[in-house]
């Protein structure tokens, strides 16, 4: 029975992806293939793996796909179609099918189900996925490449060894945080691109504090100083583009140290729920006037940009290093707040990597990001009366003031 039934689920599986994928195809159409045919290519991709296997015949795989891609293809060739697609997506979906069902026979459903569901995506979302590439310029494409460069060339090559004072100095762990910062980064970059800097100013403040906060917060003080009308606008904004930057280090969390997260998240989601009833009343309070000035944003995956954040991560990491050895959780928490004055993500990173290697208590690592948080905050509301005035200060200190004192609340509230 256990043979029978890993027989069944086999052919099973191959016939759901088989169905999947030639339910799409149907709906076009100029498809020369449907879901009849795609449900056959997937389950002649089983058999033909199987009957290899048994008979110790490799070739009958690929005589199968020669057949199977064939008969598409075929089909194309002796009745052109008279819209642009010529079918290569079709030929490469029914290609990508037999594997599929091939690879079902060799014990990879799993990854068999999740591809199929993947190339189902990408085939039924085309005019969406057209209209993305439209709208990319020729700097998002720059991006793109840069952040490939940063992340598949230099990242494999980079010595995986510590090095300097403490080995805290690991080149390969100090770019991949630098590809992981970019990677978030560019996220909200190409969104906040693709957008062409138009759209809800909410959205547009939220995925610019996606990319810096402090690029947003200067450009909105700027655009509303002197003008009423803006200033509930502007401090919306700026409350949320600070908002985000704690679901930064939330993804941070996530990627690098998600053991830290249940002594993070309570400090992470008291800023949050605290300081978004602020926003929300603010927004509320706001009138209509002129349009906001959208902050022109740098491309976060530009070699010097990388560059500048390994440097400034870098030196982070060894002075947290060296003042932890030199004066304990005290000496973790001096560098957070001067760090924090510019930048969070660097001590929140150095943090994680400090409590992954036992040097502080989860505790101390959530109270050092928070100190930077809070100096960061500070930071922010200096920026806010400087270039916004007074008047819209005052109405964003309050988020900042509320934002700080909840997530030292909650930090102060951990054991340990």
């Amino acid at each position: 029975m256990p043979d029978n039934y890993s027989l069944s689920l086999s052919f099973l599986t191959s016939l759901a992806v088989g169905l999947l994928i030639g339910l799409e195809r149907e709906r076009h159409r100029e498809s020369k293939a449907g879901v009849r045919t795609f449900a056959l290519i997937a389950l002649t991709g089983t058999m033909c793996a199987m009957l290899g296997q048994e008979t110790a015949s490799p070739w009958l795989l690929a005589a199968g796909l020669v057949v199977s891609v064939g008969g598409v293809l075929a089909a194309y060739l002796s009745a052109p179609t008279s819209t642009p697609d010529q079918g290569t997506t079709t030929v490469m979906a029914s290609a990508l099918t037999f594997c599929l069902g091939a690879a079902v026979w060799f014990g990879y459903s799993g990854i068999v189900i999740a591809v199929a569901i993947v190339a189902t995506s990408l085939l039924h979302y085309k005019s969406q996925l057209e209209g993305f590439s439209v709208k990319l310029t020729q700097t998002d494409m720059a991006s793109l490449l840069q952040f490939a460069v940063l992340s598949l060339v230099i990242l494999p090559v980079v010595p995986n060894k510590g090095f300097g004072p403490y080995g805290a100095l690991n080149p390969y762990d100090l770019w991949l945080m630098v590809v992981l910062i970019s990677a978030v980064s560019l996220a909200g970059y190409l969104a906040w691109r693709l957008l062409g800097g138009k759209g809800p100013v909410l959205l547009l403040g939220a995925l610019g504090g996606l990319v810096s906060s402090t690029a947003t917060t200067l450009v909105y003080s700027r655009g509303a100083r002197g003008k009423a009308e803006l200033e509930g606008t502007a401090a919306t904004v700026i409350l949320l583009a600070n908002l985000v930057k704690l679901l930064r280090i939330l993804v941070l969390a996530i990627a690098v140290m998600p053991s830290i997260l249940p002594a993070l998240l309570p400090s992470l989601l008291a800023g949050i729920v605290v300081t978004l009833p602020i926003a929300w009343v603010t927004w509320r309070r706001h009138t209509e006037g002129e349009a906001l000035e959208n902050p022109e944003l740098t491309n976060p995956t530009d070699l010097p940009v990388a560059l500048g954040f390994g440097a400034a991560y870098a030196a982070v990491l060894l002075a947290a290093a060296w003042l932890n050895d030199l004066a304990g959780a005290m000496g973790v928490y001096a560098v957070a707040m001067v760090s924090g004055l510019t930048d969070v993500d660097a001590i929140s990173l150095s943090s994680f990597r400090l409590f992954g290697n036992g040097s502080v208590t989860a505790a101390s690592a959530v109270m050092a990001i928070v100190v930077a948080t809070v100096t960061n905050a500070v930071t922010k509301a200096g920026i806010v009366f400087v270039v916004g005035g007074r008047s819209l200060g005052m109405r964003c200190v309050w988020g900042f003031a509320a934002m700080s004192a909840a997530m030292l609340a909650a930090a102060f509230m951990l054991p340990g």
